[in-house]
């Protein structure tokens, strides 16, 4: 069964963390604080829980459904999956190499936004697009 409820929970943590980081990261001194390296690392280790236990959880049934519509749904979404991962990896060794390490803090404004957007468009698309469908899927095998 695919935790629906865990992975809105997620989404939703996501959301909040993104929102209050965005604000807190304009301020050069606030980056340097220990609440704003936890709220960081807060941050990062919730965006790797959620695409862990998505690729675990939603994504076998819309595989192996017999719509290919569904076939292209979970690719499609499984693609951007790996995009998101490769791309936050990438960010996160950029500026979190031992710890939080703002070189940079325009290129840290910008690279971050650029995240936090990427990561917003894909959780509008996990609630509007993908989930729907999971959640079809789900009550037509239970109907069985």
């Amino acid at each position: 069964m695919v935790p629906f409820e865990l992975l809105n929970q997620q989404n939703h943590q996501i959301s909040e963390l993104t929102k209050v980081l965005s604000a807190l990261i304009q301020d050069r001194a606030m980056c340097d604080t220990t609440i704003f390296c936890e709220l960081f690392d807060r941050f990062s280790t919730k965006v790797r829980e959620h695409l862990e236990l998505e690729d675990r959880t939603v994504y076998a049934s819309l595989l192996t459904h017999s719509d290919k519509s569904y076939n292209e749904l979970a690719v499609r979404s499984l693609n951007g999956s790996k995009e998101i991962k490769r791309l936050f990896s990438k960010y996160i060794n950029r500026w979190c190499r031992n710890r939080l390490d703002i070189y940079d803090h325009a290129a840290f404004i910008a690279e971050t936004d650029q995240m936090f957007r990427l990561l917003t468009e894909r959780i509008q698309s996990e609630v509007e697009q993908l989930y729907p469908v999971a959640r079809r899927i789900e009550q037509e095998l239970s109907a069985a």
